[in-house]
């Protein structure tokens, strides 16, 4: 091997990680890689990255460039198990002690218990098979068991557990979030934070209160390429900055669903009526339920509150407001011509903040990868960030720009690691509270233009809907019995 003429041994253990790394995500995510000497100046491109299209080895401190491959390249090569094993191993004592609050989809093996396998103590779902999966996934990746529960309240309950993770639908988040602070538990708590704004003021008071650490599960806060574009526009690559543009992509509920079927009897293990908590009693149907609840209002706020959480979140940051927010929202939707789900097919919005940035959010049917983000626009140009990576227009902003690595998961896991860092270290996370419930009131703000079809008038300060009390209703939603906030 080449990486034997190296002069010390760190450097021929460098140059075969590097070597792993390239062969791992060059040939399962198309980047390609070069040496230039002997392990002293290793490059990998990113395909995908416009103008910077190199990251230099040499710019990366050894200890900084290992996490950086435990946290995402490596990650694609080994188990979850080995990559916990390896990279995020620590002594029991320091162990934030998590439990799970729904594993299913985004909140199972494939998302969240992947990203919190080693901190796992408890489980919880409404869902036996739910269960059944995650007790399988955990013993399999961790050689362990854990408390499996169909009641959340026994995880608040328990004194071994020091934080929780909820990842249930919309409707579920505010009382399970302001239920856990209250028993002096940390949150993670899946985007959007709410249902309906005045939602969001609760949990937020509630944390406040009772000095919890709560991160809203908005990973593209942790995102290499979302923090460096919001670097770059606050620093002036644009000049002023004048307009924003979001694209959001339409409903996927036909490709999950098919076509809609009727209602009929819970499945035996599905617990249906604490399912529907808080939301209206109304029969089962499979296709309102699990990852389809998000096209009902009831539920959701489909992609509006989906995506819109997402790249409305980057907008809100970019613009320095994530303490504020619009004055005045308007806006148009487009839906489903036989009404098979409740939100829409397409719409089109229009934000007008104090200093006279415009915000313009579409949700585009069809739209996909690099169609799907968050535009600034300025005096200089304008640049387009997505998961993957940034667009420059022109090209001559990004030159003397330095694009470092962005790997497919690594946000998710820096997320998570803000999260247990910060229940250590007590401070405010990246994706605290009060941001996550400022930009989904942006998100429910366009929601409820579009629904209402009137133009609205909103004072961030006091957040409230300014001249129409008629509307001013839509903040805010009644509980089912007995449920209730606070």
């Amino acid at each position: 091997m080449r990486c034997c003429r190296a002069r010390r041994m760190k450097d021929c253990e460098m140059l075969v990680v590097v070597n792993a790394v390239c062969l791992l995500t060059g040939l399962l995510q198309g980047r390609g890689c070069y040496k230039d000497g002997v392990g002293q100046n290793v490059k990998v491109g990113f395909l995908f990255t416009p103008n910077v299209d190199v990251y230099t080895m040499s710019h990366m401190s050894r200890r900084s460039f290992f996490q950086t491959s435990a946290a995402g390249g490596l990650f694609m090569g080994i188990t979850a198990k080995s990559y916990r094993a390896t990279f995020a191993a620590e002594a029991p004592s320091n162990r934030v002690r998590v439990g799970m609050i729904g594993v299913g989809n985004q909140g199972g093996p494939r998302n969240n218990m992947k990203y919190f396998l080693n901190n796992i103590e408890a489980m919880c779902d409404l869902d036996k098979n739910y269960r059944s999966d995650a007790a399988a996934f955990l013993g399999k990746q961790a050689d362990r068991s854990v408390m499996l529960t169909d009641d959340y309240r026994r995880l608040l309950d328990a004194k071994d557990i020091d934080a929780v993770v909820v990842t249930v639908p919309d409707h579920w988040h505010a009382i399970m979030t302001t239920e856990a602070c209250q028993a002096g538990k940390d949150v993670y708590c899946e985007k959007p934070l709410s249902l309906v704004v005045d939602e969001g003021r609760a949990m937020l008071q509630s944390a406040r209160k009772h000095d919890r650490v709560v991160q809203t599960g908005t990973m593209q806060r942790s995102g290499v390429e979302f923090k460096l574009a919001v670097e770059l526009v606050q620093s002036g690559l644009l000049g002023t900055v004048r307009e924003v543009n979001v694209t959001l992509p339409g409903p996927n509920w036909v490709d999950r669903a098919g076509k809609p079927v009727h209602d009929g009897k819970p499945p035996a293990g599905f617990d249906f009526d604490r399912w529907l908590g808080p939301a209206p009693m109304r029969p089962y149907n499979k296709n309102r339920v699990h990852y389809l609840f998000r096209f009902f209002w009831d539920y959701s706020g489909g992609q509006q509150t989906n995506f819109g959480a997402h790249h409305l979140d980057i907008a809100q940051w970019g613009l320095g407001m994530d303490e504020s927010g619009p004055v005045s929202i308007e806006g148009s939707a487009v839906y489903h011509p036989d009404g098979w789900y409740e939100t829409p097919d397409a719409t089109e919005m229009k934000y007008t903040y104090a200093n006279g940035i415009v915000l313009n959010c579409r949700q585009k049917p069809g739209a996909r990868g690099k169609e799907l983000g968050t535009e600034f626009v300025g005096e200089k140009g304008s640049l387009l960030v997505y998961r993957g990576g940034l667009i420059a227009n022109p090209l001559e902003l990004l030159k003397s720009v330095e694009v470092p690595p962005i790997v497919k998961m690594e946000a998710n896991i820096a997320h998570v690691q803000d999260f247990l860092d910060c229940i250590k270290s007590r401070k405010k996370p990246v994706a605290d509270i009060s941001i996550g419930h400022r930009s989904a009131t942006v998100c429910h703000l366009g929601n409820i233009a579009v629904r209402t079809g009137k133009k609205l008038r909103w004072d961030p300060k006091t957040e409230t809907i300014v001249g129409d009390s008629e509307t001013a209703k839509w903040l805010t939603k009644k509980y089912r019995g007995p449920y209730q906030l606070g």
